[in-house]
């Protein structure tokens, strides 16, 4: 039985998520960053987290050849931030404030939290490709995390992190 991909979607909108920035550095250099909230971790010991992009992105390759990534939970003041990063901009990282991490990948300023991660596998899974990565170093803000569900920003101010 066939489903019906909006019927899908709305359904899969129903699951409040993070918001997060996957960024990475390619081989020549230049950095790239996707709105992302298919993230998950995976594992503690080792410490693995995934998450997956589109096949037709146009930072794919960037993500798919690339050594690293690091994952930048938003905070819930960069809607911004996460609105940027989600569209088809050239200059995605223009006014952003940003530091580089391990291998050079951006570091946001002003995150919830950050995950560097060395990638160490890319799994098919259907129009995306799952990336995992070996988490090697972390940051905590204590700012209140951007959350998203059915296809808008929510606030999640109750929350004590």
């Amino acid at each position: 039985m066939a489903i019906e991909k909006r019927s899908l979607r709305d359904v899969f909108g129903t699951f409040v998520t993070g918001v997060t920035v996957i960024t990475t550095i390619d081989l020549n250099g230049k950095i790239h960053g996707c709105t992302a909230n298919s993230f998950s971790s995976v594992s503690l010991e080792p410490p693995l987290v995934l998450w997956s992009q589109a096949k037709a992105a146009r930072s794919y390759d960037a993500f798919a050849d690339g050594p690293r990534f690091a994952v930048n939970i938003l905070s819930e003041a960069q809607r911004e931030v996460s609105d940027r990063f989600a569209s088809d901009a050239n200059d995605k990282f223009s006014g952003v404030e940003w530091s580089p991490g391990a291998g050079g990948v951006p570091i946001l300023k002003g995150v919830c939290a950050h995950i560097e991660c060395r990638k160490v596998a890319n799994y098919p899974g259907g129009d995306h490709t799952i990336f995992l990565g070996e988490v090697e170093a972390v940051f905590k803000s204590g700012l209140p995390p951007l959350v998203f569900a059915a296809g808008r920003y929510l606030m999640a101010t109750t929350l004590s992190l």
